[in-house]
């Protein structure tokens, strides 16, 4: 059928109405509250990114951005959510590094593809963890608690919120160089493997420093090494890990913001630019500056290597040392 000229210009206007219709529609982003996903219970440094970015991103945007948080299996059951949701913007989730890099490289099989279902918006922030013990604890410097552990394999123990996550595999890079062994005992919180330090069930936990500050502050908890490559400038009287006898050592929780894999690109990028302006304003620098948390707001190039990089390092720590899910 040869169509008139009259008729394909009724239809190319037609195309181009729908065409607007649909960048108008994409253009009125976000139109309805957005839920924002964290793979831990209530507590604990990501679910305090997630709570601040959310915060801010309700005022920016004028929509509110509400914290869901949905636990289980090392962040991998909220990672099954996320992968899940419809690509529209209105599902989102802010995810640790033990749950985007470390976790996978526990399962044999995911019920997600874990490096196609998301789309990487950016980093957030970084922050390390303090090596906590109870205050009256017998090992008053880690030296004494390497020690303790050497002359005793597997009695001491350690809490973690996890299998493959941030504050289980950086004792088991801790074990690895120092040739102790622990015994790994796994929480539901980090929060709760707090308490189980605190109660004298577990020696010892790695602590994100949102956590351990104000434990460490009121000597609740004492710490006998930090983890990042720099002292916390504020308990900079706790040497780092690595100033301890082990040069390299360096294990920390990086947030990323991720949306499922086929969110439109202009969505990811409104959502990146206000996600790095809100990481790096003054006003959240000095939020987080007290919790030892420190923003990033990358972007989504540079997200890919990044995550990459961590996969092939945690992943290589995991098979060596035979790490499978608890």
């Amino acid at each position: 059928m040869i169509l008139s000229r009259r008729t394909m210009l009724a239809g190319t206007a037609a195309l181009g109405a729908l065409g607007a219709r649909g960048a108008a529609a994409q253009g009125a982003w976000p139109s309805r509250p957005v839920a924002v996903m964290v793979p831990f219970a209530p507590g604990g440094s990501t679910d305090f990114v997630a709570r601040l970015l959310s915060q801010e991103l309700s005022t920016a945007l004028g929509q509110q951005f509400v914290v869901d948080n949905r636990a289980g299996a090392s962040g991998t059951v909220g990672m099954t959510f996320l992968a899940r949701a419809r690509p529209d913007g209105y599902t989102l989730g802010v995810v640790p590094n033990g749950t985007f890099a470390m976790a996978p490289a526990m399962f044999e099989r995911l019920p997600y593809d874990n490096e196609n279902a998301f789309a990487p918006v950016g980093m957030l922030a970084t922050n390390a963890m303090f090596l906590c013990v109870a205050p009256d604890s017998p090992h008053r410097t880690l030296a004494d608690l390497l020690a303790a552990s050497r002359a005793a394999p597997g009695r001491l123990s350690f809490a973690s919120a996890g299998s493959g996550v941030a504050n289980h595999l950086g004792p088991e890079l801790l074990q690895e160089m120092a040739g102790v062994n622990w015994l790994h005992v796994s929480y539901r919180s980090g929060a709760a493997g707090v308490q189980a330090v605190i109660a004298k069930e577990t020696t010892l936990s790695f602590v994100d420093s949102v956590t351990a500050i104000p434990f460490l502050r009121d000597r609740t908890l004492r710490a006998l090494g930090f983890s990042g490559a720099e002292r916390s400038p504020q308990m900079p009287d706790v040497p780092t890990i690595a100033e301890q006898g082990f040069p390299g050592y360096r294990a920390s929780t990086d947030f990323g913001l991720f949306a499922p894999a086929g969110t439109p690109a202009p969505i990811i990028e409104r959502l990146g630019a206000e996600m790095r302006r809100i990481m790096l304003s003054p006003a959240t620098k000095a939020r987080l500056e007290p919790l030892a948390i420190d923003p990033v707001g990358g972007t989504v190039a540079e997200f890919g290597p990044y995550a990459a990089a961590e996969r092939a390092k945690w992943g290589d720590l995991i098979r060596r040392r035979n790490i499978k899910p608890e």
